[in-house]
C-alpha cells in the first residue's frame, strides 16, 4: 500500500496548489505530437479544482542546460492542456520570478497557471534552495504528481518539499502502489522480461528481481553479453566486456530462472536496407555481422512462460524495433505480453514506443510512465520525490 499522503488527505478550498507534473512532452514545429503525459494528470488536476483549488503547475521539458531556451519553451502545452481541462490556462514566462509571482498571487479557485520550465532556472538540478524557496513561495501546498522525474534530487520535484505540505498526486500514487505491490506480492508465476542494450544499466534491477521472479526472460543487446559470457560467438555484436563476469555470475546463482535467445536476427550493418539472415545461437554470430533481434524460435521459446504467467514485468526492447528488419522480435513479444491473462507491467520509454507502435498498448494493465524512475523502483531502490512527502499516520 502506498504509505505517503495523497491530495485526498488533505483540504486544498481556496488554497493555491503547486503541482508538479511531467509535462517533457515531444514537441514539433510549436505543437504537442503526443498529450499522453498530459492525459495522465488529468484525474489529479481535476480532482483540485473540483475541490476549490488554485493550480500552479511546474515541470521540465529537456535539457535546456539551465538557461531560458526558446526551443524548450512549455507554451506549445498552453492549448493542448487548455482543451482538455476545458477551462483557461494561463502561462509565465519564468519558472519563478516575477511575472510566475505576479500571476501567482492573482489566482482564484478553479483558474490555472502553467510556469515556464523549471530547467530555464540553473537552481532547478542542483536543487537549489533559493529557487526551491522562490518555487514554494507560489503556493500554499505542493503536490508531486510527475512519477517520471522522482528519481531525481531537483528543486522542484524535492527541494520544494521541505517548504510546504507535501503530498502525492494520483499518478504518482498509482505508479509507486502499482510496481511495489508486483514486487512484494505478485500473482505467480512472476515472468520478468529484459532487454535493451547494457547490463550495466540494469545490474541492480538484476540482482533485485531475480531472487523475487520465477523466470527471467533476456533479449536485445543485454542478451548478447549473456551469450559471450557463455563462449557463443558475437562477432560484431553488441557485448559488453567489463559485464561478463556479471553475466557469469547471475547465470551460475540464478541458471534455472534465466531464459536466453536459442536464435538471433543478424546482419551485416545497423540499418534498414543492411543483409540479415536468421543464426541459431549454436551456429554464432558470422564474422563481421551484428545480432540486432531475437529469432522464430526465441519468441517460441519465451511464448509458454508468458501465456501461463500469473504477473509479468516487461522492461526493454528485444531489438533495433526502430529500424523494421529487427522489429519483429519485439512486436511478437509485445502480442504475447499483451494476450497473456497475467497482469502486465510495461516500464521504460523504447518498450512503451513499441507497445504503441504495435498498436498494443491498451491491451496492458499498467503502462509506467516513468524510465528511470521505473527501474529506480524495480531495483528495490527509494524515489527521493516520494521519500520526502508526509507520511500518512
Amino acid at each position: 500500500m502506498f504509505r505517503k499522503k495523497t491530495v485526498r488527505d488533505i483540504s486544498v478550498a481556496g488554497r493555491t496548489v503547486l503541482v508538479r507534473v511531467d509535462f517533457n512532452v515531444p514537441i514539433q514545429d510549436g505543437h504537442v505530437t503526443d498529450d499522453t503525459r498530459i492525459r495522465a494528470t488529468l484525474p489529479t488536476l481535476n480532482y483540485l479544482l473540483e475541490h476549490g483549488a488554485a493550480l500552479v503547475l511546474a515541470s521540465h521539458l529537456g535539457r535546456p542546460k539551465g538557461r531560458p531556451d526558446p526551443a524548450f519553451s512549455l507554451r506549445p502545452v498552453v492549448e493542448p492542456l487548455t482543451a482538455l481541462l476545458g477551462r483557461e490556462v494561463a502561462f509565465a514566462t519564468d519558472p519563478a520570478g516575477p511575472d510566475a509571482q505576479a500571476k501567482a498571487a492573482a489566482l482564484r479557485p478553479g483558474q490555472v497557471l502553467l510556469l515556464e520550465n523549471t530547467r530555464f532556472d540553473p537552481g532547478e538540478t542542483r536543487n537549489d534552495p533559493d529557487f526551491a524557496q522562490r518555487l514554494a513561495g507560489l503556493a500554499h501546498i505542493f503536490v508531486n504528481d510527475a512519477f517520471g522525474t522522482a528519481h531525481r534530487m531537483h528543486a522542484s520535484t524535492v527541494g520544494v518539499a521541505r517548504y510546504l505540505p507535501a503530498v502525492a498526486g494520483f499518478l504518482l500514487a498509482k505508479e509507486v502502489d502499482t510496481i511495489t505491490r508486483l514486487l512484494e506480492a505478485p500473482a505467480r508465476p512472476l515472468v520478468t522480461l529484459l532487454g535493451g542494450a547494457k547490463i550495466s544499466d540494469k545490474i541492480k534491477v538484476l540482482h533485485n528481481l531475480l531472487p523475487r521472479a520465477d523466470r527471467l526472460l533476456i533479449g536485445g543487446g543485454m542478451a548478447n553479453t549473456f551469450l559471450a559470457a557463455q563462449g557463443y560467438r558475437m562477432a560484431k555484436s553488441l557485448v559488453e566486456v567489463q559485464a561478463r563476469e556479471t553475466a557469469i555470475a547471475l547465470l551460475e546463482t540464478y541458471g534455472d530462472k534465466i531464459v536466453l535467445p536459442e536464435d538471433l536476427i543478424v546482419a551485416d550493418r545497423l540499418a534498414a536496407d543492411a543483409r540479415t539472415q536468421r543464426v541459431t545461437v549454436a551456429e554464432g554470430v558470422p564474422d563481421g555481422w551484428m545480432a540486432l533481434d531475437i529469432g522464430p524460435a526465441t519468441v517460441e521459446r519465451f511464448a509458454p512462460h508468458l501465456r501461463t504467467a500469473g504477473s509479468i514485468i516487461w522492461n526493454g526492447p528485444m531489438g533495433v524495433f526502430e529500424l523494421p528488419p529487427f522489429a519483429q522480435g519485439t512486436f511478437a513479444v509485445a502480442r504475447l505480453v499483451a494476450e497473456s491473462p497475467g497482469f502486465s507491467l510495461v516500464g521504460g520509454g523504447d518498450s512503451v514506443a513499441a507497445l504503441h507502435q504495435s498498436g498494443l498498448a491498451d491491451r496492458i494493465d499498467h503502462i509506467s510512465t516513468g524510465g528511470g524512475a521505473t527501474l529506480k523502483l524495480l531495483a528495490g531502490e527509494p524515489l527521493p520525490a516520494v521519500e520526502v512527502l508526509e507520511d500518512r499516520a
